[in-house]
């Protein structure tokens, strides 16, 4: 793997020289050069927050699998690391897929899926897909191991592991395909990580016949129970919902190790933005459930490739289970230490088809407003970005809507949620350059999305359209840069 990899982090360390940063963020992180999608193997270990990704260094389009790889000592500051896996043997010739990390007696374990086309690449007829491990003594070189569960019969997809402890075993979740073409998931066990019973549960699995394929699980305990986390593909749109290519989501169910998974709240969505997907969850040093995801979407334009680069995650957020069984998303506090200058607005009473400037270049800033929503009667209010996006209320029609429209790009489009009957509404805001992450009521509701404003077409706006608005307390920062 070693010539493999030297060629790789020759190739972005000569990219990055010609970086263009138009669209380039300051504070998500994303790769110097070539491709970047799902992200893997986050963890804390000895010190050091970890950040893997599913990377193709010598293309801004998906090709052959390598793990990218960022550390971080507060999740918020990262510092780019040389490529962590190749392809280079016989079981992961054709990509080293997505996967999860475990922290083990001192060392760094990466459990990935070893991926192999058996006819023309992108043939996802003829594939084979097993489980494989590496194992890093210093967190930044590793070396492999080989196939720790080779494929199962009847199961050509088959990929994605998430390894934790618990009980004193270990487990793993793997995303899989059965020969129906239903999505599922599957559970494995071992006492040692390297020998795993090849003996199996179906921990959960569709009841949609449209959903052939269940990617990106992770298995995890949140209060009181375990959430199942993952990516349906084929699940189709339902007026509002599901309007992506391909969702994410969870369940809420009761499970042990001596017990089967039983499930108590059914498939929701855990961000409702266009750009969101692969999301993986991690504990910080502190306990917090921490989850991360990639802020893009398959087969979407990605304006960025023409400059060499796809791709950026998520910023973290901390994930809780209230009382009625939903996950609260909330940005981390540590991201907080990005604030710059701050500047307050007073109450605000918007007439009639107006606006307000906030800031005339919003490239790098957080945002929250709170409205009072009794006293607004606008047919729709809320802040605009350049020309391309608008997140706005909608009285008529009692929905929250993230709508862009970029026709230079082929993108125009709009997401909405039921607008929640609350007085209040507090949105929360995070732009960089080429990203839009909203929080609604500290993490009820979120949308995620990419933005491709042009330079001098910056500016954030306030506004209400057919009516007034009032704007009870607003709040402005600019954020530093927070990647290296």
């Amino acid at each position: 793997m070693k010539n493999q990899l030297e060629l790789a982090n020759n190739t972005i360390q000569t990219s990055r020289k010609n970086l263009d940063f138009q669209f380039y963020p300051q504070y998500h992180l994303a790769p110097f050069a070539g491709w970047m999608n799902d992200p893997n193997g986050l963890i804390y270990h000895q010190g050091q927050y970890h950040a893997f990704y599913q990377h193709h260094p010598f293309s801004a389009s998906w090709g052959p699998m390598h793990w990218g790889h960022a550390t971080s000592t507060d999740m918020v500051h990262w510092q780019h690391q040389p490529i962590a896996l190749a392809p280079s043997e016989e079981y992961d010739r054709d990509g080293c897929f997505s996967g999860s990390a475990v922290s083990h007696n001192g060392e760094l374990y990466l459990f990935y899926t070893g991926h192999i086309w058996l006819g023309n690449q992108g043939d996802d007829s003829q594939i084979i897909q097993s489980q494989c491990v590496a194992i890093s003594t210093d967190g930044i070189h590793f070396e492999k191991k080989g196939v720790v569960i080779p494929p199962i019969e009847g199961f050509m997809h088959f990929r994605d592991p998430k390894v934790w402890q618990q009980n004193n075993k270990w487990w793993m979740v793997v995303g899989a395909r059965d020969p129906h073409n239903h999505g599922q998931i599957l559970l494995f066990s071992t006492s040692d990580l390297l020998n795993w019973d090849q003996n199996y549960q179906v921990l959960a699995k569709t009841d949609d016949k449209g959903v052939y394929m269940w990617e990106c699980p992770d298995f995890f305990p949140l209060g009181k129970h375990f959430i199942a986390l993952f990516s349906p593909q084929g699940k189709k749109a339902e007026k509002y919902q599901y309007r992506n290519l391909f969702q994410n989501g969870y369940l809420v169910g009761n499970w042990s190790p001596n017990s089967p998974y039983t499930i108590t709240h059914q498939f929701t969505e855990l961000d409702f933005g266009q750009d969101f997907y692969a999301p993986q969850t991690f504990l910080s040093k502190d306990g917090r459930r921490i989850a991360i995801a990639w802020m893009d979407m398959w087969e979407s334009h990605m304006p960025s490739q023409k400059d060499g680069w796809s791709g950026c995650f998520t910023l973290p957020r901390e994930l809780t289970l209230n009382e009625q069984g939903k996950i609260i998303s909330r940005p981390i506090e540590e991201l907080k230490s990005l604030r710059q200058s701050t500047t307050h607005l007073p109450t605000i009473n918007l007439e009639k088809n107006t606006t307000v400037l906030v800031n005339e270049d919003a490239s790098s800033c957080e945002l929250e407003l709170i409205w009072d929503l009794q006293q607004s009667p606008a047919e729709k209010f809320g802040f605009w970005i350049g020309y391309g996006v608008q997140f706005y209320i909608d009285n008529q029609n009692q929905r929250l809507t993230l709508m862009r429209h970029y026709p230079e790009y082929t993108i125009s489009d709009s997401r909405s949620v039921p607008l929640p009957e609350t007085q209040q509404l507090k949105i929360h805001a995070f732009v960089d350059r080429s990203s839009l992450e909203i929080f609604i009521n500290d993490g009820d509701v979120n949308f995620s999305c990419r933005i491709y404003p042009h330079e001098g077409e910056r500016d954030l706006k306030l506004f209400a359209i057919n009516n007034q608005a009032k704007l009870e307390k607003a709040t402005y920062w600019h954020l530093e840069k927070a990647i290296v």
